[in-house]
């Protein structure tokens, strides 16, 4: 008997390492292939003035006062008509919420679908108490050792100069778009999305359908995805949704002398709540956008790592646990996740609060919506006495869309045919951008951007020595100029 079970065994394991093996044979290469391209000619030394021109009009969008920042809004949109005299003769510009810009390349097929670009002017403020530290004064343009360095080198002053260049570029060719494209330029992205609201509400009211709208967002990454050594760039398909949460807790204030009744002063029950909150995230799993990714980058991998995410039908345990180790944007692709960023309580040491309240951000997977969230928020911290309100500028998680579809696929080639050699995967983009206001009029919205990114320059973004090589920067250029070439073409209006 006990034979029979040892060759049972021996018979299944081999079976499954049959089936396994097979699989990961099966698993062939997703990438396109692509002819080499000549490298177009671009003036590096140009391109590089004109983004160092674009960051030192310091862009910084004020809650407090619009009209705050207005100057060096104008400042940029100076610099702009200067940089690029070309697209200023031919395109029409409209301004949008004051600062905000909306230019239209007109198509010469007024029945084909036009494209949108996006782009934003703002940029994050420096952080307070870490102006010393940048290399090169965050707002001079300063350019040196090949990169461009500032505020807004790299987030979003690089797409927004390199797509302009482009089409600069394009008009001084005699080239002329079949179909109409769009460029916008938002001057409020990192904080309200006003502008994005207010233009797709425009070519709304105006009748018009988007067969493509490009916004910033995933990378060419290298040595960022573990197990792959090509540089890989990521196509967002999809956006994760943005819900915070305010928290409250009242209690009778008084003397701290004479504390209350354990867990019940307003700190003890907020704090507890918060606790419950981080040490019960969200559950993760290898799906949706996540797992074809996964599944796309299988057949560049070597060893195991081959193997495990081929038969993702066995060993997805596995690699969601190890996933889950990695943190930051490995976990965040995952689960909806859930981050404490403000909390106040309290004004006097010997004073027992009567109020304590704290914020939560949480960044939404496809799948949940912002009812689903709170009520499993209001599970978790099981204490109905606090009080829990939405803040205002949410938004559920943007629609999926298809990797299969022609317009991704034309970013998928232009990527290949720019960058030789990158992988391209479908991914999900786990911040926000303007791209999740224009859902009503596309059903084709990407999020990517042409920028190179290693490991160790990711703390750059919105961080210290922000900045982008002067080599990349004319690749970017290529991106946009190959990109709209084959998409609004007279080969692709055909």
């Amino acid at each position: 008997m006990l034979i029979k079970l040892f060759k049972f065994i021996a018979i299944a394991v081999l079976v499954l390492v049959l089936i396994l093996g097979i699989n990961t044979w099966r698993n062939s290469s997703k990438q396109l292939v692509v002819p080499v391209l000549p490298e177009l000619k671009v003036d590096t030394n140009l391109v590089s003035e004109h983004l160092a021109g674009a960051v030192r009009p310091r862009t910084v969008f004020s809650f407090l006062s619009e009209d705050q920042g207005a100057a060096e809004f104008q400042k940029l949109h100076r610099h702009l008509e200067t940089s690029f005299p070309n697209l200023h003769r031919v395109l029409k510009r409209e301004v949008v919420n004051g600062q905000g810009l909306l230019y239209t390349w007109i198509g010469k097929d007024a029945k084909a679908k036009p494209i949108l670009l996006l782009a934003h002017q703002d940029v994050v403020p420096i952080a307070p108490g870490t102006e010393t530290l940048w290399q090169q004064p965050p707002f001079d343009g300063v350019r040196k050792d090949g990169f461009v360095w500032g505020r807004g080198a790299w987030d979003n002053k690089s797409n927004l100069i390199s797509q302009m260049e482009a089409v600069e570029m394009l008009i001084a060719s005699g080239f002329q778009p079949e179909r109409t494209v769009y460029l916008a330029l938002t001057h409020d992205e990192e904080v309200t999305r006003h502008d994005a609201q207010s233009m797709s509400e425009l070519l709304a009211a105006r009748g018009i359908k988007l067969d493509l709208v490009l916004d910033e967002g995933l990378m060419v990454t290298q040595g960022v995805v573990p197990g792959v050594e090509q540089s890989v760039a990521m196509i967002g398909v999809a956006e994760k949704g943005y819900l915070t949460l305010e928290f409250k807790a009242v209690a009778l204030p008084g003397h701290s002398s004479m504390p209350p009744a354990t867990g019940t002063s307003a700190i003890g029950q907020l704090t507890r709540a918060m606790d419950r909150l981080e040490h019960q995230p969200f559950p993760a799993s290898v799906s949706g956008v996540g797992r074809q990714m996964l599944e796309t980058l299988a057949p560049e991998m070597s060893g195991f790592g081959r193997v495990a995410l081929s038969n993702l039908w066995l060993f997805e345990p596995l690699v969601r646990r190890q996933l889950e180790a990695s943190g930051g944007s490995s976990n965040a692709m995952l689960r909806t996740t859930t981050a404490l960023t403000i909390i106040h309580a309290g004004n006097k040491e010997n004073v027992l609060p009567g109020v304590a309240e704290a914020t939560v951000n949480f960044r939404l997977m496809p799948g949940d919506t912002s009812e689903s969230v709170i009520a499993r928020v209001k599970q978790i911290i099981a204490n109905e006495a606090i009080e829990v309100k939405m803040v205002p500028n949410n938004s559920d998680p943007s629609p999926v869309m298809s990797a299969d579809s022609p317009a991704f696929m034309a970013l998928n080639r232009t990527v290949r045919e720019i960058f030789p050699g990158t992988l391209v995967a479908p991914g999900l983009m786990v911040a926000a951008t303007d791209s999740r206001r224009f859902v009503d009029v596309s059903e084709h919205i990407f999020k990517f951007s042409p920028v190179r990114a290693a490991k160790e320059d990711l703390p750059r973004f919105h961080g210290t020595n922000e900045r982008i090589s002067e080599a990349n920067l004319a690749e970017m250029v290529r991106f946009y100029h190959r990109f709209l070439s084959v998409t609004v073409g007279p080969v692709a209006g055909k």
